[in-house]
């Protein structure tokens, strides 16, 4: 292996004592396969059963819910209350094939909960163009901590490897995070030391539930890349603020999920979006550091690690396209995926794209012929209207 990629593919000790054998993960996805109940279906447990025998040393299970009134999407997974037991079992147990360590992401969508099925509410009251939501009381906010800790918990004892909370993207805790959404003026509004004081209450209550050998990461942003949102000198102070913390692993983002706004995702840049963020951030912390956006080349995921900005590499749209990309790098091959490339797609279109091919590869039946983007957009409309009525039936409003 050559000496650029060879700590690529040494293991990594997290704080809490567990080892990942090297350093490539799944980043998380929303992949939209749980059945509209918030279970998971065959399809989904397949689908990370596929990427554990594709190699990667950790896989993380997108935007899983603790509450059935703020979900991203009908296509999310619930675990709490009426959760099918079985079924989160048997995805625990068949995606920690090959050694590799399957993590739920804990989410809350706040103020971009997925209407239909939800009554968005985020740190303000908000009424813009695509977007509006109530304020959350005081008391909803003292009572999320023990959400996500509850959430957690049931991970851990239904044979998860781990728990990321979800801090990035436009999420609720991100949303705390940003002055763009945040415009309260108690004591979770205002300085970033306030803004921030949610998402600290929340690793502690989860650390907590889950104790000292259960892997707790975050997702944060580096910034949201909107005017008038979280920046990167805020996002810096984060950063300081959670060595204070038990986690055992950062993972650095950027971007947010905004009404109309382009996601970083989408970008046409040709390297990792947000590696400076992370050169700046490691002489702040010892928490190990994982970056995910834009990395579509060994070399990049190579130098990355190697030149020590980060500890492990988050891939996510690279591993739609390769499920076993991390197998074939870890042989010696330099084969790099070939990504789209998309003209003028719709809105909605490249997510409507990759879930679909998300789709194909959970059902084993992925082809060498492109997605029409038309033909993908309108499956992926209709998959979620018959599953928001799915939930709107299991979760009444």
């Amino acid at each position: 292996m050559a000496a650029d990629t060879a700590r690529l593919f040494q293991p990594l000790e997290l704080p809490c004592g567990v080892v990942l054998k090297h350093r490539i993960a799944k980043s998380a996805m929303s992949d939209s396969l749980g059945d509209g109940r918030g279970n998971p279906t065959p399809a989904q447990t397949r689908l990370y059963e596929r990427w554990a025998e594709g190699g990667v040393a950790v896989s993380i299970i997108g935007e899983v819910q603790g509450n059935p009134h703020f979900a991203e999407k009908p296509g999310n997974l619930l675990l709490g209350a009426g959760h099918d037991q079985a079924a989160f079992e048997a995805l625990a147990r068949r995606g920690r094939a090959n050694g590799t360590h399957l993590w739920l992401q804990l989410g809350h969508a706040g103020a971009m909960a997925y209407p239909p099925i939800s009554t968005p509410r985020g740190p303000s009251a908000l009424d813009l163009p695509g977007l509006t939501c109530a304020a959350m009381t005081r008391r909803e906010i003292l009572d999320l901590p023990a959400e996500f800790a509850r959430t957690a918990s049931l991970a851990r004892s239904h044979g998860f490897g781990g728990v990321q909370i979800h801090a990035a993207h436009g999420f609720l805790l991100s949303q705390f995070l940003s002055p763009l959404f945040n415009l309260r003026d108690d004591e979770f509004g205002g300085s970033i030391e306030n803004r921030m004081r949610l998402l600290l209450d929340t690793i502690a209550e989860v650390r907590a539930a889950v104790g000292p050998g259960f892997p707790v990461a975050v997702k944060l942003n580096s910034s949201d890349q909107l005017q008038g949102g979280l920046e990167q000198a805020d996002a810096l102070k984060v950063v300081a603020a959670l060595e204070g913390t038990s986690l055992d692993l950062l993972d650095i983002s950027g971007g947010t999920y905004f009404p109309g706004a382009k996601s970083a995702s989408d970008s046409a840049g040709g390297g990792p979006y947000f590696l400076d963020f992370a050169r700046r951030a490691r002489p702040l912390t010892k928490i190990p550091l994982m970056l995910t956006g834009g990395f579509k080349t060994l070399e990049q995921a190579g130098e990355a690690v190697s030149g020590g900005a980060i500890d492990v590499v988050g891939l996510a749209r690279a591993l739609v396209l390769e499920p076993d990309l991390a197998n074939i790098w870890q042989a010696g091959s330099r084969h790099n995926p070939q990504f789209p490339k998309f003209a003028s797609p719709p809105e909605g279109g490249i997510t409507a794209w990759y879930s679909m091919r998300l789709t194909q590869l959970a059902e084993d039946r992925e082809t060498a012929v492109p997605l029409d983007f038309a033909a993908a957009l309108e499956s992926y409309e209709a998959r979620d209207a018959e599953r928001t009525d799915l939930w709107q039936r299991r979760f009444p409003r």
